[in-house]
């Protein structure tokens, strides 16, 4: 008899994890080389973390969704996007590949496109599945909180390897009385130091979010500015385009085309040959440690 339980997909924010990883080791200067001196610390933390995810939200099929380099269609929007961010250390630059290299060994599919967040991915990967299937998303990141819907949760990661903290739509209803979709439009007014654009000045989160809950999105602000306090009125009038501007910085772009289907997501099972492999790769990743997880 054919199963009729919904699909579970998990959705992981790769470079979030990677670089998570890589400080909590490297802070104590700690980079488990491989026999080659090549730094593994993020690689290691980066496949541990997905292989307990694994195993704690039992999924069906996954996805690991990377960022293609630092310049993407926002730093064509504005110059200063991420330009605070500083360089990857010279430690980590050699486990990018690296990192794809273990997902694409131990079946999980890679995806990433220049010119695109991972963000972007996972909010594509979002819209075009939710109605067909449940969605688990793994990141550290707050933006993908426009993403929640009845069908999609996000586990923000929190400590260790298996401690998260758990967002689903009605507990983000509960607390922001918004939907969340509008989310980036609260973004767009309190902005995002992290990200490098200062939304309206002298509108920090709490009015940001008052604003929204009771106008709706940016546009019904502007729309309805003549009734706010005089102070707000002018903070939005000197910082117009920025506000238009940091929106569309802030919105995760969910209409990447995606020539996938999700069976190619599937999760396959682990064999013995692909345990040797993991022992003869390099990358810290023993298959003593993921037998520990998934026995054969």
């Amino acid at each position: 008899m054919q199963s009729t339980e919904k699909p579970h997909i998990l959705l992981v924010d790769g470079m979030a994890l990677l670089f998570r990883s890589f400080f909590a080791t490297s802070v104590f200067n700690q980079y488990f080389r491989n026999e080659h001196g090549v730094p593994t610390n993020g690689v290691q933390g980066f496949a541990r973390h997905v292989l307990s995810a694994k195993q704690m939200m039992q999924p069906t099929h996954m996805a690991i969704c990377w960022d293609m380099g630092m310049h993407t269609f926002r730093n064509d929007l504005f110059d200063g996007y991420k330009s605070n961010r500083p360089a990857p250390p010279e430690e980590m630059i050699p486990q990018f590949d690296m990192a794809k290299d273990i997902s694409k060994m131990l079946g999980w599919q890679n995806f990433g496109e220049v010119g695109m967040e991972a963000d972007d991915l996972i909010g594509s990967m979002v819209c075009k599945w939710q109605d067909e299937a449940n969605i688990t998303i793994v990141s550290g990141d707050k933006d993908l909180l426009q993403l929640l819907s009845p069908t999609t949760k996000i586990a923000f990661t929190k400590k260790g390897y298996t401690i998260y903290d758990e967002y689903t739509y009605d507990r983000f209803l509960e607390e922001y009385q918004i939907e969340p979709s509008v989310f980036a439009d609260v973004k767009a007014f309190m902005g995002d130091s992290s990200d490098g654009y200062p939304g309206v000045k002298g509108i920090g989160p709490k009015s940001a979010l008052q604003l929204i809950q009771n106008y709706g999105s940016v546009e019904g602000v502007i729309d309805s500015l003549h009734e706010l306090k005089p102070g707000q009125q002018k903070k939005i009038q000197e910082n117009m385009d920025m506000l238009r501007l940091s929106k569309k910085l802030a919105t995760i772009h969910c209409e990447m085309e995606l020539p996938i289907e999700l069976d190619q997501l599937l999760i396959p099972s682990y064999s013995n040959e692909l345990m040797l492999q993991l022992d003869q790769a390099g990358f810290g990743i023993t298959s003593r440690y993921a037998r520990s997880l998934y026995p054969i």
